[in-house]
């Protein structure tokens, strides 16, 4: 049987004995009898404040929503925000506590905002000379498999901010020993490992009750679409929010989908399959709109290549739709929101389909001689 880190806090208590505790946390910091890492804290050490990650501490929020400091009603503790304009903890904020604990399950993606709130708070926690512990939790995609394009720092942001690649293949706690190592961050951390994972497991595996990450990932299976789709969500297609599979389905107005499906099934891409269907978004891009668009089936999730099968989808998409268009920076001097998701800027028209794919191939293998440094768990 798998314990995640917070069930094997009784063999840690002494990291946490006569110390005021801050917890970094949000719905997925639970236990498998559903008692949250919060109920945990409050019963084991002195728990005194709560930091919010993106979509809340209760996980209650859409993506993008911010959050002023508020007074948590069940623990009577205060909670800041990690997401807005404060995303790396404050001094003020750290000055009643002496350490620093994160537990919130990870999707596996560099594009998931999760890490670098953990990777901001660890910065903090050195600059403050405060503990940093991480109750360590399962990669959903597992830990063998490495796919995609480092990241160019000129493409540095909050979906992206170290050059590793988008499915990289570390637990978080294995991922807080990387950034702390590799980019000398060098805070005084403790990770508390699991117990009974193997690392080709990946979510289903692990036997673990599921909660959603997000609001918008809804499903274990959900995760390796995301992998895949989340790039959508830097161009003028819908990627399904506001739809009852967000990331499993996409499309547009006035996409051909029956033309994609025919040039996606000629890449013969493993794992995958692809169906047309019509939708209209409840809210999000092209909302109340009917769309036309494509439905993800994953037929071998270990097969599956989510990023070479999100690059496909939207290089096709680009060669045969004059209406297809990159969402345009928010602020003037911003990069595109596409360029940071890929952490590049590949999609200029520079590249073919099997340069991007090759590119894929070489730095997958160079991030996976780089990770294997970090490993807590065998296979």
């Amino acid at each position: 049987m798998i314990k995640v880190g917070i069930e094997r806090i009784d063999d840690y208590l002494e990291l946490f004995k006569n110390k005021r505790v801050g917890l970094i946390t949000n719905p997925t910091g639970v236990c498998q009898n559903f008692k949250t890492t919060i109920e945990v804290l409050q019963e084991k050490t002195n728990l005194v404040s709560l930091f919010s990650p993106e979509h809340g501490v209760r996980g209650d929020l859409q993506a993008g929503v911010k959050l002023d400091p508020y007074v948590d009603e069940k623990t009577g503790s205060m909670v800041y925000s990690l997401y807005g304009e404060t995303r790396k903890p404050t001094k003020e904020m750290l000055a009643d506590i002496d350490v620093l604990a994160y537990d919130i399950q990870d999707v596996g993606a560099r594009f998931y905002t999760f890490i670098y709130t953990m990777a901001y708070s660890m910065q903090a926690a050195k600059d403050e000379n405060k503990l940093f512990v991480v109750f360590d939790r399962p990669n959903p995609l597992g830990g063998l498999e490495v796919e995609g394009n480092i990241l160019d720092l000129k493409y540095r942001s909050f979906v992206g901010y170290y050059p590793m690649v988008q499915r990289y293949g570390l637990t978080v706690g294995e991922l807080a020993k990387y950034f702390n190592e590799a980019f000398e961050i060098n805070c005084n951390l403790k990770v508390i490992p699991m117990e009974g994972y193997k690392r080709g497991m990946d979510y289903v595996d692990t036997g673990l009750p599921f909660v959603m990450p997000s609001p918008n990932i809804p499903t274990p299976m959900s995760i390796y679409s995301y992998m895949a789709t989340c790039l959508i969500e830097g161009t003028n297609l819908s990627e399904g929010r506001g739809t009852t599979k967000p990331f499993e389905v996409l499309g547009a107005p006035w996409l051909n989908a029956s033309n994609l499906i025919k040039r996606l099934e000629a890449l013969n891409l493993p794992g995958v399959k692809y169906r047309k269907l019509h939708f209209t978004p409840i809210f999000s891009k092209h909302k109340d709109t009917l769309c036309e668009g494509i439905e993800l089936y994953i037929t071998d999730k270990k097969a599956f290549k989510p990023v070479k099968t999100g690059f496909a989808i939207v290089y096709l998409i680009k060669e045969l739709h004059k209406e297809f268009d990159f969402i345009k920076p928010w602020r003037e001097n911003q990069l595109p929101f596409f360029n940071l998701l890929t952490g590049d800027d590949l999609f200029n028209g520079h590249y073919s389909l099997d340069q991007l794919f090759e590119k894929i191939d070489q730095d997958s293998k160079t991030f996976t001689k780089i990770k294997e440094r970090y490993h807590l768990y065998e296979v």
